[in-house]
């Protein structure tokens, strides 16, 4: 029987991950060290995968990855963190111990509650446990579903915390399905040609690692549909029908579903795939759960029409907000 396999972010098989962490561009230079010495170092020192995102002109950070057991993903995260710090000495201002530092682990939006845990006592006993302490960010990265969780101490208490949070990210992996990785610098060409950030909300990169082509969309459109539309659906594409499960948060699915679900409607007919809403909240995040049915080309697309709407209504309340402040 073939191991479950996760390709959005966090890869697992059975016991395999794959932890992602987004490092300055100074810092990924010495990871890689020269002629790539370094990193092929930690690859036979630990037998994990690593390696970093290539660089973007304009932008000054990349994204490392490490992929392997949870013990050995934490021990070449381990080796990096002290790498970093014996390249990085502290100066005489720096208020924090030269032995420490921080990295910037790129988690799951949906896989937060499994790090933070009920009433945050699972990132109180990894800080308690491992000596380091933990940062969480509230917000998604631009153009993505993921988040930061800065992880900050020495080389071993940052090692410790990053086995523990592997273990849990191991022991909830479906959560992490449907997952829009960030990269750095998606949609920095049309930043650098129109002075705005894209309005689509939708990542350079798609799920399955591959690069493609943002769509761009004037704000308040509705969101744009895929390239292509489904063929109606054979025999074979039946037996290729998947489940993907995503988490919204409760104070969204309003804006999803749309008034007499007009806007749900449109992304199941666009999409193709079948798309089922909980409820009620599936734990205490008070998130609702969204089943996506449908072939991996059907989910991909109402991944990308559901994200887009997130994006957009996102963008709209920031604008009121702001309208109010300058109201008062």
């Amino acid at each position: 029987m073939a191991s479950p396999r996760h390709d959005d972010g966090l890869f697992l098989c059975h016991e395999t991950l794959t932890l992602r962490a987004l490092v300055s561009t100074k810092d990924a230079g010495v990871i890689i060290g020269k002629g790539g010495k370094n990193v092929a170092d930690l690859r036979d020192e630990t037998g994990v995968k690593a390696g970093v995102s290539k660089v973007v002109p304009g932008v000054h950070e990349r994204v490392l990855t490490v992929s392997g057991d949870v013990e050995n993903v934490a021990k070449a995260y381990r080796l990096i963190v002290s790498q970093l710090i014996d390249a990085n000495p502290s100066s005489p201002t720096t208020p924090s111990p030269p032995s420490n530092t921080s990295l910037r682990l790129l988690i799951s939006h949906n896989l937060m509650g499994t790090i933070i845990g009920r009433g945050g006592l699972k990132i109180k006993d990894i800080q308690n446990d491992s000596g380091a302490r933990m940062v969480a960010s509230k917000d998604m990265l631009p153009q993505s579903t993921e988040r930061i969780v800065e992880v900050q101490g020495s080389a071993d208490s940052i090692g410790a915390a990053i086995e523990k949070i592997g273990q849990c990210l191991l022991e909830d992996w479906q959560r992490g399905q449907g997952t829009v990785l960030f990269h750095p610098g998606a949609g920095a060409e049309e930043r650098a040609s129109t002075g705005r950030r894209p309005s689509n909300g939708y990542p350079s990169g798609s799920f399955n690692g591959t690069r493609r082509t943002n769509g761009d969309r004037v704000r308040g459109s509705p969101p744009p549909t895929p390239p292509q539309t489904l063929p109606p659906t054979s025999p074979q594409q039946s037996a290729n029908v998947r489940t993907q499960n995503i988490s919204i948060p409760s104070d969204m699915v309003g804006c999803i579903i749309g008034r007499s679900g007009t806007k749900i409607t449109e992304i199941r007919r666009l999409s193709g795939s079948k798309i089922s809403i909980a409820k009620t909240p599936h734990d205490e995040t008070g998130e609702r759960m969204f089943t996506i049915v449908g072939t991996p080309e059907a989910n991909e697309k109402a991944l990308f029409l559901l994200y887009n709407q997130l994006e957009s209504e996102k963008e709209r309340r920031v604008g009121r907000e702001a309208q109010q402040q300058d109201a008062a």
